[in-house]
């Protein structure tokens, strides 16, 4: 038995991954933890070591199996994000700074309006770039071959 895929996805995310966020429903209310993952297809995100459910896992070749606890995904509208200056969670609004960089802020009743950071956690790629090239990669010779000329409109296409 699986996730079905959401009914009304979520456009604009306020949500991304590494935020700290506080459970405001279920099982864990009240509890707050880093996200982990964040599975846009089905609105939910997977916050780490909460909301733990038991997974029966059948022996196979190279591993063994057993009963193991994994971290079930909770849908979004279940989470809110911590304010970086009270610790309690807020919602999510976003505005520019005087120099004209977007940010995100701390909104709500209690809210105290501080800047949420972007989590560092993002900067890093999930899958890294291949440092060598690859069979269908243009050789770096060709990439630098200079084809065209300003001055002299040498390797300029006839129109």
């Amino acid at each position: 038995m699986g996730w079905k895929a959401a009914e009304k996805l979520i456009r604009h995310w306020k949500i991304l991954r590494g935020d700290n966020v506080m459970i405001i429903r279920g099982k864990d209310k009240g509890e707050s933890g880093l996200i982990k993952r964040v599975i846009r297809s089905q609105n939910r995100v997977i916050v780490e070591g909460k909301n733990l459910v038991k997974k029966h896992i059948k022996q196979g070749e190279g591993h063994t199996g057993g009963i193991f606890s994994i971290e079930a995904p909770l849908h979004v509208s279940n989470v809110q994000v911590v304010d970086p200056v009270t610790g309690k969670p807020c919602k999510i609004g976003y505005k520019y700074l005087e120099d004209g960089t977007k940010v995100r802020f701390a909104r709500g009743m209690n809210a105290s309006g501080a800047v949420i950071p972007r989590p560092e956690i993002l900067k890093e790629r999930r899958k890294p770039r291949p440092t060598s090239p690859g069979p269908k990669d243009t050789p770096i010779e060709l990439v630098l071959e200079k084809t065209y000329d300003e001055k002299s409109g040498i390797g300029m296409p006839d129109l």
